[in-house]
């Protein structure tokens, strides 16, 4: 994974939500918390990882996305814990008039509130575990034009429909898929955030889709599975059998110890954006994954396979890069970039606004380049 390719800033754009308050179950503002992203014309769809929703914001000119609405995904698929239930987005994509979800499928260990207890009751609190059975979604929402360049999702649409792989309170297709692998098999006990199961990247072309996983990662390699999924009846989403009586390829990629954190397609190619898999601080990368989408088979990818885009800056307690998107007006390789934990100069609380990153890789004539770019992007 050759590293010569530092990052260059681009511009910014501004995202504008409406206020988060009426939302009682949410407890960070949405500009905040931001988990997947995905675009389509002048809609930029958004998930928070703590609710059950999408946002969607539409383009209103000068680098700026606003008049934002919230969608409500129980209105849409059957949920198992209904609305108020987390389902942990973390995965968007947008595409042949569909938007494809998932959510991570990972576990949930509860955090100590030191503030309220004593380090008795904050070690006991850290016992508990929880299957968030709304985590384990995983298919698609059709998507209808209300005006030039402005899609929402909807329950149906002609001889479209919502479909998705089943799910419920206690198992979900996916882990069931995975139950019996011997790499990823045994981190389906383990939580989030400490190396267990967890769905964090979303690539579709066709029927195949692509899972990046935040964890596990082994022996510094990140996990992407590798799906070919069909409507077996309406509304119902399985993967056909790919190898044997398996139903997914599996693609080690060595990242050097980073998990996935999003994805997306470029041509032939994947693009991962890669962080640290466990509660730590670190750096993030963009990599290339060249002609991801002739390998038809599982196995270990060669190492000169996957070059490194741009390196992402580097900040303590602060932007950590969640989602990436495809930002063509700006230019070729131009990527959108979101942040969960937005600096505190990146976001106006009072307009419920944050700024995300236009970024590329460093090129000559990097000043010019930017100021391209910028009268583009408004």
């Amino acid at each position: 994974m050759p590293n010569d390719s530092h990052v260059e800033l681009l511009g910014q754009v501004d995202l504008a939500f409406s206020d988060w308050r009426p939302l009682r179950h949410v407890e960070d503002p949405l500009h905040k918390d931001l988990s997947a992203i995905a675009r389509v014309g002048d809609s930029l769809f958004l998930a928070c990882d703590e609710i059950a929703s999408v946002e969607r914001l539409r383009r209103i000119g000068n680098g700026r996305f606003g008049e934002h609405r919230h969608f409500a995904l129980d209105g849409l698929v059957d949920l198992p814990a209904g609305a108020e239930g987390e389902m942990d987005i973390e995965g968007l994509c947008a595409v042949d008039g569909c938007l494809w979800i998932v959510g991570s499928h990972a576990l949930k260990r509860s955090k100590p509130k030191r503030e309220k207890s004593n380090a008795d009751d904050a070690l006991r609190r850290m016992e508990k575990v929880d299957r968030e059975p709304n985590r384990h979604f995983l298919g698609r929402i059709p998507l209808v034009e209300e005006a030039p360049g402005l899609w929402m999702p909807t329950e149906a649409d002609g001889g479209r429909q919502a479909a998705w792989a089943k799910f419920d309170k206690r198992n979900s297709a996916l882990t069931q898929w995975v139950a019996d692998d011997p790499h990823l098999g045994p981190f389906l006990t383990i939580p989030a955030k400490e190396n267990g199961f967890d769905v964090e990247g979303l690539a579709v072309r066709g029927d195949r889709i692509w899972l990046g996983l935040r964890g596990p990662v082994l022996r510094g390699h990140a996990v992407v599975l590798d799906l070919e999924i069909a409507e077996k009846e309406p509304g119902r989403l399985s993967a056909r059998r790919v190898e044997g009586e398996r139903r997914y390829r599996k693609h080690l990629l060595d990242t050097r110890g980073l998990g996935i954190r999003d994805m997306c397609s470029d041509g032939e190619d994947l693009l991962l954006l890669v962080g640290p898999t466990m509660s730590l601080e670190g750096p993030a990368f963009v990599l290339r994954w060249r002609d991801a989408v002739h390998d038809d088979v599982s196995g270990v990818i060669a190492p000169d396979r996957i070059e490194t885009v741009v390196e992402l800056p580097y900040r303590l307690h602060a932007d950590h890069p969640e989602g990436i998107d495809h930002w063509p007006e700006a230019g070729p390789g131009v990527l959108l970039v979101i942040y969960d934990a937005p600096a505190p100069e990146r976001t106006d609380p009072d307009a419920f606004t944050v700024r995300a990153d236009l970024i590329g890789p460093r090129r000559p004539k990097a000043g010019s380049r930017a100021k391209r770019v910028a009268a583009l992007a408004s």
